[in-house]
């Protein structure tokens, strides 16, 4: 479906050096941050104490967090737990305090102001927890990578495979690279945005890369040189693009406003994903295609001709 089409085709690779020259430099910044400022893990990987409570009426989760911030305990989470009456609260690990401390000096604010509420469940979350799922954070990313390539690679070519791979990297460091930048905390909700981007940025370059392929065999494209084939098929693509990353853009914007704190950081994970995903899509992993050296032959194998026998 098109709601419109460009008649002319957009000449995205006569700026794939600046393009490329601002992708390295943003790559650079974002790792920079990673290594100066660091991410702020959340409780789950650093360990902590999780509460589960129970209102009689329904909870305003912005006053408990209001309440549990004045103990000054650093970044707590407060989040409804499928209901308005049950609640969840996430507080770090502190120096000499117990979790049973923390949660009775936790609970005894909050019953100053709703006397209703009651403890239900406390759990303590250790480093050990915390460095296994890094661990296992770390794998799932990994095998990801390895299923793109090895997907790319027998489905197009390996000049393909390796260019959607390091235009992937670019997005999920970026994304990282934010989250060190503005110190927001990073949990299992924005892991699991980072992994859905991954997904969804290889899908985009998955539908050029398609049409690409289809350029370089089209008798109409015999004619042009290999950019101007790869500034076609841009093209060719921008609508779907358009309406594609719109909607999505729409969604996960819904999410980033309404969604509250518990949605905030996997939300804004896909903002940044999506917005860098269009970006690396076109103007990253395109051409590196060309600094591979992608020809016609790559995607056109040359017709063998059987040799008649000779009676």
């Amino acid at each position: 479906m098109e709601f419109f089409r460009i008649k002319r085709d957009i000449p995205f690779m006569s700026y794939g050096k600046l393009t490329t020259a601002i992708s390295l430099i943003t790559f650079v910044l974002a790792v920079a941050f990673l290594v100066i400022k660091g991410l702020n893990f959340g409780v789950e990987f650093t360990g902590g104490t999780v509460m589960e409570l129970r209102y009689q009426q329904g909870a305003d989760l912005n006053q408990i967090r209001t309440q549990v911030e004045h103990l000054k305990y650093g970044e707590a989470q407060v989040q409804a737990l499928g209901t308005t009456r049950d609640v969840m609260v996430r507080l770090p690990n502190i120096k000499n305090k117990t979790s049973a401390q923390l949660s009775n000096e936790v609970l005894t604010v909050l019953k100053s102001e709703r006397p209703d509420v009651e403890l239900r469940k406390v759990e303590f979350i250790g480093p050990s927890v915390g460095e296994e799922l890094v661990t296992h954070g770390l794998t799932a990313i990994t095998l990801v990578c390895l299923g793109i390539i090895a997907y790319l690679a027998i489905r197009f070519e390996w000049r393909f495979a390796v260019s959607a791979v390091i235009a992937n990297m670019h997005d999920v460091v970026i994304i990282l690279g934010c989250f060190a930048l503005f110190q927001w905390e990073f949990n299992l909700t924005v892991l699991a945005g980072v992994l859905a981007v991954l997904g969804y940025s290889v899908n985009e370059s998955v539908v050029v890369f398609d049409r690409i392929r289809e350029n370089f065999r089209s008798p109409k494209m015999r004619g042009k040189t290999v950019p101007q084939v790869i500034d076609n098929a841009i093209t060719a693509t921008m609508s779907r693009t358009i309406i594609t990353h719109g909607s999505t853009e729409a969604m996960v914007l819904s999410m980033l406003v309404f969604g509250g704190s518990a949605l905030h950081g996997f939300a804004m994970a896909l903002t940044i994903g999506i917005l860098f995903g269009i970006y690396s899509s076109v103007l990253v992993a395109s051409p590196l295609l060309l600094m591979f050296g992608v020809t016609r032959e790559n995607m056109v194998k040359p017709v063998k001709i059987k040799e008649e026998a000779v009676v």
